[in-house]
């Protein structure tokens, strides 16, 4: 009854007011400890990803519904990106154009009151932060489909940078165009790695038409808003902002496709308990020398999650080790560990003790 939908309507209404009214009050507590931080610190990063972690993770333990605790963590992460662009503006260097799947990782993290600064290559995200011009920088590491992505991992060699944190990245790639049909498709653009990732799928459906790669999917999905013939391979987020209709979603042939992504910064982030450190290092050209780098990892408990090995760009034949574990360098067992290796080693550097994602 009409009656009975007011009055509901009229409750949500004040719930609204209170709700708001609660977000100022909250608001006006941020903006005292961003106070407080500059005071004690005044370079110190304003976010704090242990402090953001535990608040979620608390308030889906406490949560008894129906409201979902899946929806908590993007709710929060938009009410914490406000009430931190309210200590000062967060700027957040990544590799562009918009709408890219960099840019949605970022926006995952840091919220949509974040200052977002998209730059034309993975140097220039290390030089931006370098310089100071952004707090933090947001760069690929990894895909599941693609593998590692080097350059970043070249950039580690010669940088001061601290991984601050990951993020992992669902990619899902839309095909979209102008006019959102499929049959007025003669040509597609996409960037390279896109188009890897859905190459079963068009040789399967759209085996006539040519693709050609271009710079980023954003950028293809630009091209086609003056030409309703082309059409793009990008994200959601590209439909969107450049106004066109998806003809068919989650093209990727790999339905678990995902993409790392690791958060630059000058400085390191606190210690949440369930971290992991990232090293690099190089050893020495003997035999077993890997068997021996590895073997203090095993006998101090420590798991290692990943590692990858780049030429030196120093000396033939010498490789450069990029090492994950398990674990805080402040942990002794990491810290005991990473002491023995260090004398197994032509140089070690510790790249980030960081939040592992969850």
């Amino acid at each position: 009854m009409p009656g009975d939908f007011s009055e509901y309507r009229k409750e949500i209404d004040r719930i609204d007011d209170e709700i708001l009214r609660l977000l100022n009050e909250r608001s006006k507590s941020v903006v005292e400890i961003g106070k407080l931080k500059k005071q004690q610190d005044a370079g110190a990063n304003l976010h704090t990803p242990a402090r953001e972690a535990a608040i979620i993770e608390r308030l889906i333990q406490q949560n008894t519904g129906p409201f979902p605790s899946e929806a908590i963590r993007p709710v929060y992460r938009e009410i914490m990106s406000a009430s931190l662009s309210l200590e000062g503006p967060q700027k957040v260097a990544y590799l562009g154009p918009r709408a890219t799947f960099t840019h949605m990782a970022c926006m995952q993290k840091f919220g949509s009151s974040a200052q977002y600064i998209p730059v034309n290559s993975i140097k220039d995200v290390f030089s931006e932060v370098e310089r100071g011009r952004a707090n933090f920088g947001v760069v690929p590491i990894e895909n599941t489909t693609e593998g590692v992505v080097n350059h970043t991992l070249d950039m580690f060699i010669d940088s001061n940078l601290l991984i601050y944190g990951e993020i992992l990245q669902e990619v899902s790639h839309h095909l979209m165009s102008k006019s959102g049909v499929m049959e007025e498709v003669k040509k597609i653009h996409s960037h390279p790695h896109a188009i890897a990732q859905c190459r079963n799928w068009l040789e399967t459906n759209l085996a006539h038409v040519p693709v050609s790669e271009v710079a980023s999917t954003a950028r293809a999905a630009e091209l086609c808003v003056e030409n309703p013939s082309v059409a793009a391979i990008a994200s959601e987020l590209a439909a969107q902002l450049y106004g066109l209709k998806v003809i068919k979603t989650r093209i990727e042939d790999n339905i678990n496709n995902m993409t790392r992504f690791l958060i630059l910064s000058q400085k390191p982030p606190e210690r949440t308990g369930k971290d992991k450190t990232s090293l690099m290092l190089s050893v020495k050209d003997k035999v077993g020398a890997l068997y021996d780098l590895l073997r203090p990892f095993a006998s101090h408990g420590l798991s290692m999650t990943k590692i990858e090995s780049r030429p030196s760009r120093r000396k033939a034949w010498e490789y450069i080790f990029f090492v994950d574990i398990e674990g805080h360098i402040q942990e002794e067992r990491v810290k005991k560990a990473v002491e023995e290796i260090t004398g197994r080693c032509l140089f070690m550097k510790v790249l980030g003790s960081y939040p592992a994602h969850s």
